[in-house]
Order: structure tokens, then sequence, then C-alpha cells
């Protein structure tokens, strides 16, 4: 009867992290061959359940990498013995004291098991066929025992990556559908309200790495908040019968037609309904939001955002100084949130601002419009605001 040490080397004190899996509990290893590296994506896939980080499974597939088969079987020999200096290279140089923790995690995690030698070195020594006859290193057969396990953890997670990712679609689509339905309202009623607020609030969460049972109140948050909004709607108008009106418009325009253009070619006899308010603006360009150190409740706190914004899209302080003369505070404001929230659209945002004060310049900028073509991709068009000279102050 021969005896392999399954501890550290040496006498002294060993850390639990360190110790072994000696009482882990015997699982059957499965009766065919697994693929090691379908059997390291699983456990990358399964690593909340097993308790292990990302870098603690970068370790375990170098230790993987040095099983000399492409299949981990019950029959043959699991044990895998790099030295230290060979291990950290294949992990691109990582630090032997950062190594020594991973390895840690992965046999208190009971994916791998230590078998060290009398002396402390990792070997193995060979028969005389060349085969292993006893190896001294680290057993990669917990890691098989386990496979049946790991395999099913990594089916849950990705049904729940997939549940995950509905919820999150639905959250989405409810509100859009609460923009939708805001501008719809009274401005007033938004004045009042809190609605714009806990939208913004709401989409802002939305973006963070949530769990799935946050995502599932925050699901219930978006729906009550469409509901309490639905129901501050005015009553139904008297539809026309006239089929022409349920016909899709067309609307053909080139790329770097800025919005203020746009809005020229608006008949003069079309009906206005609302003045710009500052909700309208924060609804239609909320990544000012983010750049904000406090909600922004009135236009002087829009003009501050849009000072601090404007350098870091590539404004100049004498470009800003003239867009403030010549269109306004609030209409350069409003300038701003727009170009903002198109970043990825507009390449040079300090000349797209210099046309704008051009036509400022010539009574042919209209902020409103700006502000009304961002809310038409949000599925508001049938929301209109009135002109700039007619921005509501709040």
């Amino acid at each position: 009867m021969r005896h392999i040490s399954m501890t550290q080397f040496g006498r002294g004190a060993v850390a639990a992290g360190h110790l072994p899996a000696n009482h882990m509990p015997h699982r059957p290893a499965p009766s065919c061959a697994i693929d090691k590296w379908s059997l390291s994506k699983a456990a990358v896939e399964a690593r909340a359940y097993l308790g292990v980080t990302d870098r603690d499974l970068a370790v375990l597939a170098a230790l993987i990498s040095f099983y000399p088969g492409t299949e981990l079987a019950d029959a043959s020999p699991l044990t895998v013995f790099p030295s230290n200096a060979t291990l950290s290279a294949r992990l691109h140089g990582m630090p032997e004291s950062t190594m020594r923790r991973h390895l840690a995690a992965l046999v208190k995690a009971q994916l791998i098991q230590r078998r060290d030698s009398p002396n402390g070195k990792r070997y193995a020594r060979r028969s005389g066929d060349g085969k292993i006859d006893r190896a001294f290193g680290f057993d990669l057969r917990p890691l098989l025992d386990r496979a049946d396990e790991i395999f099913s953890a990594a089916e849950q997670s990705r049904a729940e990556a997939i549940q995950m990712r509905h919820v999150r679609e639905e959250i989405s689509l409810t509100l859009r559908e609460c923009h939708r339905v805001m501008a719809m309202l009274e401005p007033s009623l938004l004045t009042e309200a809190t609605f714009p607020e806990q939208l913004i609030s709401s989409q802002r969460y939305l973006r963070r790495k949530l769990s799935f049972h946050q995502l599932q109140t925050l699901c219930q948050e978006a729906h009550l908040l469409l509901s309490e909004l639905t129901a501050h709607l005015p009553p139904p108008s008297h539809m026309s019968a006239n089929d022409g009106q349920n016909e899709r418009h067309y609307h053909k325009s080139e790329q770097n037609e800025s919005e203020s253009e746009r809005a020229e070619k608006i008949p003069s006899d079309h009906p206005r309904q609302n003045e710009l308010t500052l909700e309208h603006v924060l609804i239609a360009a909320p990544d000012m939001l983010a750049y904000s150190r406090r909600p922004i409740r009135n236009w002087d706190d829009l003009l501050e955002v849009s000072t601090f914004v404007g350098p870091m899209l590539g404004i100049t302080r004498d470009v800003w100084s003239e867009a403030r003369k010549r269109m306004g505070d609030d209409a350069a404001s409003v300038a701003i949130a727009c170009i903002l929230q198109q970043a990825d659209r507009i390449r040079r945002p300090g000349a797209y601002l210099r046309v704008l004060v051009k036509k400022a310049v010539s009574a042919s900028f209209n902020a409103a419009a700006m502000v009304q073509a961002l809310l038409s991709r949000q599925g508001m068009s049938g929301f209109k605001l009135t002109a700039v000279n007619q921005i509501a102050k709040s």
C-alpha cells in the first residue's frame, strides 16, 4: 500500500484555502470521456454557481492545457505537474503570489485537488515502459467527477441569461411607451408631477448590471408608471374616416441635413400645439443628465451642464460664446443637448454648432425642430412643438 500526500509540504500552519478537499463527497465519474475544453467553457458559464471568478477559471484553463489528451477519462491519470514558472508563463506572466491565490480558490471550490510530493515539488515518476507511475501536482479528477453538475449549471445559467434578456427588452419597450404617452400629456401636468424624473431614473437604472430579481422589480415599476401615465391621458377625439390619413408617410433626407433645415420643410399652416419646455428637452436628450451633478430643474441648470459638456464635444469657448450671443442661452443649451444626443452621428460638433449659429443670424434656426426630430425617433411623431421664440420658462 502506497501513500500519496495531499497536503501542502512542510509541517507549518496551512491556510484553509490551500487545503485539498479531503472531505470532498464522492461522485461517480462519467462513464464516457469528456472533452476538456467543452468542460472548461461550461465552467466559465457556471462560474456564479461554482463560486469562482474569471481569473480563477483562467488558471484552471492553463492547468487543463497541460493535460496531454483532448478528453478527460476516468481510466487515465489526471494529475498535471507544471512548475510555478511554467504555469506563470502559460498565464502570460501572472505573478506567482496571484497564481497561488487563484489555485487556492480552485481547491476551495472543489474543482482541483492537490497532490504534493515529499519535497513539495511537482513531478512525475515513470515506469520502465515510460508510462506515468506516480505524479505529484494538481489532480483534475474533481473537475471530471463534477462534469454532469457543471454542464447542468451552465445550461441553467444560459436559460437565466435568456430570461434576463427578455425582461430587459420588455422594460425598454415599456419605457419607450411611457415616452410616447408622456408626449401626449399637457405640459403643465409634466411640470407638476414627477413622471419625467421617474422615467429618467428608470432609464439610468436599466444601464446597470442588475440581477434577475432587480430586473423583475424594475419591470413592475415600469408597468406601474405606464399605467399612471395612461390614466392622465385626455379622452380620445373623434377620428376622421378619411383613408388618406392611414397611409404611411415616406420622407427622404440627406445624411448631413441639420435638424433646423428639416424644420423649414414643415408647412407654415401646420398646427402648433405645445410650447417647448425643459421636460421635452430632457425627454428628447436624456444623455445630458449623465453629466449633471444634480437634477436639472430649470433652464439655468441646463445652461450650466451645456457649458460643461461643450468642450468635451470639441466645441471651443469662442464658438460657445458666439452661440449664446446669437441664439440666446436657452436655445444654445437646447442645441448642445441635441448635439450630445446625436454624438455618434455628428462627426464635427463644433462645425455643426457654427452652422446653427449662422442660421440663427438669418432667423432660420428652430430649436424646437431639433427636439421634435429626436422625439420622432423615439416614436413621438404625433407630438408638435412651437418655435424657438416660444420656449416655455419653468
